[in-house]
């Protein structure tokens, strides 16, 4: 018996349904760190951070940290899940919305795809109905704030695509009528993300 399928027995032991884990996928109970480039250093206030809200929208806006803390916030649980078929299952998360911050902007007609800008340049691109019927801008995970590893200040959450259609660090969600693949789908990872697909590459 190979590990994956020792693993989703194990689950089946716990009473956990084995189904909810993607093909391909092991779940772990750690929360393993990944991501392009170095990890940004922000003031202790945050009096420089700042989230963009922009693009094919009426009202573009600006949120100061404290905005964004002022909003209506909802706590989910969900799974996770990685392109390098990793799983955790039952995570918690609290934030905003997407689609409160899109519904503030007034998303224009024709407008289809989010672009979710972090910083140091890095970008991912989703359809604008996956992060609407999904998508948070997460602060907390587990009933703490953000490990700097994992995104501090603010990252975005779709758990129903692989993770890094998440970005960490988030700055700014670009409403556009086109689409305009990110950093790894340019780099060979598939352009929408389904773990229930095995959708890893182009």
């Amino acid at each position: 018996m190979g590990f994956f399928e020792r693993n989703r027995r194990a689950l089946a032991a716990r009473g956990i349904d084995p189904a909810r884990l993607p093909p391909g996928q092991y779940t772990t109970e750690r929360f393993p760190v990944l991501h392009v480039g170095g990890v940004p250093e922000y003031k202790t206030d945050l009096s420089d951070w700042d989230l963009r809200i922009f693009g094919a929208v009426d009202e573009p806006f600006v949120l100061s940290w404290g905005d964004l803390r002022a909003m209506s916030a909802v706590e989910v649980t969900q799974d996770i899940h990685c392109v390098t078929k990793w799983t955790m299952l039952d995570t918690v998360w609290k934030g905003v919305l997407v689609r409160d911050l899109l519904d503030r902007a007034g998303v224009q007609a024709e407008a289809a795809h989010v672009v979710e800008h972090a910083e140091g340049g890095y970008t991912t691109n989703v359809p604008l109905a996956d992060i609407v019927s999904s998508g948070m801008v997460a602060y907390e995970f587990g009933g703490q704030p953000l490990d700097p590893d994992h995104g501090y200040p603010a990252r975005v959450v779709i758990p129903h695509l692989y993770f890094w259609k998440s970005a960490k660090w988030l700055r700014g969600l670009e409403v556009s009528v086109h689409d305009r693949p990110g950093y790894w789908e340019i780099n060979g990872y598939h352009n929408y993300a389904d773990p229930f697909r095995e959708q890893r590459y182009s």
